[in-house]
């Protein structure tokens, strides 16, 4: 294996963490039992997506479609199981990761979609709403106005947070979080991954989509400032339009405040992402940094196995 510190990503799942590499994902989930199951998937690799990952603000609504399509399979993945283990039937539409229906994979990565969809259409228009109806009859402001959305928009997402950490599973999803961003810094620090090891890391990443999350709102607030409307529809529309654009730029943010998080005084762009973690992340258990080590060391694994394949079938070429 190579020394380079490869971005890995990934995201925690009921019960279990899945761990995206160059070439596989794989999901690691703790059984009622006790045991430690996992499910892997070897990426697709399509030309234009990956010619739409190089280009600057567009890569960032790719990058956040794809993963979203993605995670959703593993998420059901971890749901079935999690539900078989609370039940004494199968689940009807278990998923078999050397299934053929691909009838079933493409149906759950449009749900994947269609709820990142639904969810940013909903934390767009709504804040922009309130703000209109009851605000802007007292403020004139431009900017000020994006800073009421904006505030407005951070206070829903923080209740949002705040109300679903409060149910038990959440707070086991939450830990996984956590447990998933200490074995990156672990891997990232160059230590080895022990369960001793990864536990002195903190819980919180640079590089996390909770971070993502609160720059869209904090790159909004600048960029509708550029945009006049006429009224609170008007200004839901011109909202919801440059979304996509807001979305690209904020993943374009992520990576600058990853990149620049060793300087001392740049390090603090990613402060705001690094609070919200501390509401999306939990200190794991011992047994849950285990689920995630598991995760981590199988897809670097097959990593390995196709790098290696890859170059045994161009030796036979050449």
């Amino acid at each position: 294996m190579s020394n380079k510190i490869i971005p890995y990503g990934g995201q925690a799942v009921i019960e279990g963490v899945m761990f995206g590499g160059q070439h596989t994902q794989v999901t690691a989930i703790r059984r009622k039992d006790g045991s430690i199951e996992t499910f892997e998937m070897e990426k697709k690799s399509y030309g234009l997506v990956q010619a739409l990952k190089k280009v600057p603000i567009l890569r960032g609504l790719v990058a956040l479609i794809e993963s979203s399509a993605l995670g959703a399979k593993h998420m059901q993945y971890a749901s079935e199981k999690y539900e078989l283990d609370e039940g004494d039937d199968e689940p009807q539409s278990e998923i078999d990761s050397n299934s053929s229906n691909w009838f079933m994979w493409l149906s759950v990565a449009v749900v994947g979609i269609l709820s990142l969809v639904f969810g940013k259409v909903l934390f767009t228009a709504l804040p922009a709403w309130l703000a209109s109806v009851l605000f802007d009859r007292y403020v004139e402001n431009l900017i000020l106005q994006n800073l009421i959305e904006g505030a407005i928009k951070i206070l829903l997402l923080l209740l949002y947070l705040w109300g679903i950490s409060q149910t038990p599973m959440i707070k086991r999803v939450f830990q996984y979080h956590g447990a998933e961003h200490k074995v990156i810094s672990t891997y990232e620090s160059g230590e080895t991954l022990t369960v001793e090891n990864v536990q002195k890391q903190s819980t919180l990443h640079y590089r996390c989509g909770s971070s993502f999350i609160i720059f869209t709102v904090l790159v909004g607030v600048v960029l509708y400032s550029f945009f006049q409307y006429d009224n609170v529809w008007d200004r839901i529309w011109t909202r919801l339009i440059l979304l996509p654009v807001v979305i690209g730029i904020s993943y374009e943010v992520l990576r600058i405040t990853n990149q620049v998080r060793d300087i001392p005084i740049l390090r603090y762009l990613g402060y705001p992402g690094l609070w919200l973690q501390k509401l999306t992340t939990r200190e794991p258990k011992d047994d849950q940094v285990e689920v995630a080590i598991a995760a981590f060391d199988r897809m670097r694994e097959l990593d390995a196995a196709y790098i290696e394949q890859e170059k045994d079938q161009t030796a036979f070429v050449s």
